[in-house]
């Protein structure tokens, strides 16, 4: 049986540099791998693009990005979210502070009519991101 499901979120020409700024948020070890690694590169200038990456924090969350070169299919918007959810309260809001810097606010991380504390943002990538704070049993 599988267990695990990874958001993998694709940018074109800005892998590196949202690896990176997740790493900031969350921790976590990011291994980068470029077209070059792997003579991939179907155009000489795309060779140092992220074909692969993937961010993995101490809690267990994993996290995938790559390029996607030019010679294939790019529709950046709201074709993805990414949602956060727990009980650990102070980590969670973390996050979401986090992500909101040169982000946009969607739904501000408050106490929701289901009893938990929920939040909605857009990152400075474009990536939609959801939080959920489990509410007192």
């Amino acid at each position: 049986m599988s267990t695990v499901l990874n958001p993998y979120i694709n940018f074109r020409g800005q892998a590196k540099e949202a690896g990176e700024f997740y790493q900031s948020v969350f921790g976590g070890e990011l291994t980068q791998s470029t077209f070059d690694d792997f003579q991939m590169a179907h155009d000489p200038s795309e060779g140092g693009l992220i074909m692969h990456s993937q961010l993995t924090t101490a809690g267990g969350l994993v996290l995938m990005i790559s390029d996607v070169p030019s010679n294939m299919e790019y529709n950046p918007g709201n074709n993805i979210s990414v949602s956060l959810s727990g009980e650990d309260e102070e980590e969670l809001r973390g996050y979401f502070d986090k992500l909101a810097e040169g982000g946009t606010l969607g739904v501000p991380l408050e106490k929701a009519p289901w009893g938990d504390s929920f939040g909605q943002l857009v990152d400075k990538f474009g990536i939609g991101w959801l939080v959920n704070i489990a509410g007192a049993k």
